[in-house]
């Protein structure tokens, strides 16, 4: 998490002081839930509110390194923070933290820092889609040329390519809903889990207040298969990122040019030579995807952890929160923006299509040879002599056609009408279908 990828919103969520905040609302919401209960006086749950309030609402930088300061004492960060509320609340700090564990505060914020960060991420995903809508919907017919293995297969339209994104994400979204929804979850259960010394309704008191679920069983810890699964779903959110960008970055290559990244007035390609424009924000966008997976296998390896627990966690976590969370929320917003103001060249991906000779035309003529009575076999090989016929000799001064090399192909003169050959050679056949592609995507 470095200040040339972070947006400040995504930073906030992470910073010393909302981590603080959200400690204080954790104990304050247990404390009036005590109360409620009869476990502590119901004055003490108010005085430690009111005066808990006044200090949080004036946390300064100078709270943090206090607080630091007597951690450096302590060796303990959730009793740092404890011993300076005490000097802020006064005598009914001692009914602060009664029948608490440390995890109970430091899992349920991470909870809430987690679906804070969600809740970015989503709104993200939103953007992109929207992006990505608008581009589909204005390239619907857009003809290009389909790849597979990099080599060009048949006609399909732009705006196909992107409506499949679109797609993508959508279904990115869905899954993040879910991960948001599991990553959810409160634990006040005390040491090891077992509610010995808290009662079960001050958890459930907490959660509601935080719009969060209850964790059923917590054993002193939230199970880190539901972090995980989190961190899981952001993995696959930026390898969709990474797609997209690598389809720009081919895209863009001097010898496509179908299509490529605003150029903005006075941007430098390169030091040394400048007619270069190049990929950069794709490329980027690339990199970025690797350092949010990065963070998945950490997470899944902190599900094992010994017994009912033990803090083999919390260093990964303190470090891969943050970073992929701020990471993939900069890298989200950034492909939004590049596929918004993405420079499409039509005629120059019309002219790819035909750039072979036609030979990519080649699968509805097949179709054709073999209505008109050839075998599949024999259609094959007539069609795949003609088409290496046609590549072979693509740019040579005696280069024909794929339809020239059809047409002068006894065989295919003898029994294929020029009409069908023409017919099967239209791009027009590879639009017939995209209405009905379009409404599965979009409705």
């Amino acid at each position: 998490m470095i200040p040339r990828y972070t947006r400040p919103e995504a930073a906030a969520i992470w910073t010393q002081e909302n981590k603080y905040r959200i400690w204080f609302a954790i104990e304050a919401y247990a404390c009036e839930a005590m109360a409620q209960v009869g476990a502590i006086p119901a004055e003490a749950a108010k005085v430690i509110r009111e005066k808990g309030d006044v200090a949080m609402a004036a946390f300064t930088e100078a709270d943090t390194q206090e607080i630091d300061e007597i951690e450096a004492v302590t060796r303990h960060d959730v009793i740092a923070f404890l011993t300076w509320l005490a000097k802020r609340v006064g005598e009914e700090s001692r009914f602060v933290h009664q029948g608490l564990t440390s995890s109970d505060v430091l899992d349920t914020c991470l909870a809430v820092q987690l679906t804070q960060a969600a809740d970015l991420l989503l709104a993200d995903l939103d953007k992109v889609l929207a992006a990505l809508e608008k581009r589909a919907k204005e390239h619907k017919y857009t003809l290009t040329i389909g790849r597979s293995h990099g080599i060009h297969a048949e006609p399909t339209s732009f705006g196909l390519k992107l409506a499949g994104h679109y797609a993508e994400f959508a279904r990115n979204k869905q899954r993040l809903i879910a991960a948001r929804a599991e990553i959810a979850t409160c634990a006040i259960s005390g040491a090891v889990g077992t509610f010995a010394h808290v009662d079960p309704r001050v958890e459930e008191y907490v959660a509601e207040k935080l719009g969060l679920a209850s964790e059923p069983v917590s054993t002193q810890v939230i199970p880190r298969d539901r972090h995980a699964a989190f961190f899981a779903t952001l993995g696959v959110i930026a390898s969709s990122v990474e797609r997209l960008a690598t389809e720009v970055r081919h895209l863009q290559r001097s010898e496509v040019r179908e299509a490529e990244e605003f150029f903005h007035a006075g941007q430098k390609g390169s030091s040394a030579m400048p007619h270069k424009r190049n990929p950069v924000l794709s490329e980027n966008l690339c990199g970025l995807a690797r350092l949010v997976r990065a963070a998945v296998v950490p997470a899944m390896e902190n599900v094992a952890l010994w017994h009912e627990r033990d803090i083999s966690h919390s260093s990964v976590e303190r470090g891969i929160g943050p970073d992929a969370t701020v990471t993939l929320d900069f890298a989200l917003v950034r492909l939004a923006g590049m596929m918004d103001k993405l420079t499409i060249y039509p005629e120059q991906m019309a002219a790819n299509v035909e750039s072979l000779g036609g030979v990519v035309h080649s699968g509805e003529v097949l179709l054709v040879l073999t209505k008109a009575g050839f075998s599949r076999e024999d259609s094959y090989k007539i069609i795949q002599r003609n088409a290496m016929a046609t590549w072979t000799r693509l740019g040579q001064a005696d280069a024909k056609s794929f339809r020239e090399n059809l047409l002068a192909d006894a065989e295919v003169a003898a029994r294929v009408p020029v009409e069908a050959i023409d017919k099967a050679m239209s791009a027009e056949m590879h639009h017939a279908h995209v209405d009905t592609i379009f409404k599965r995507v979009f409705g």
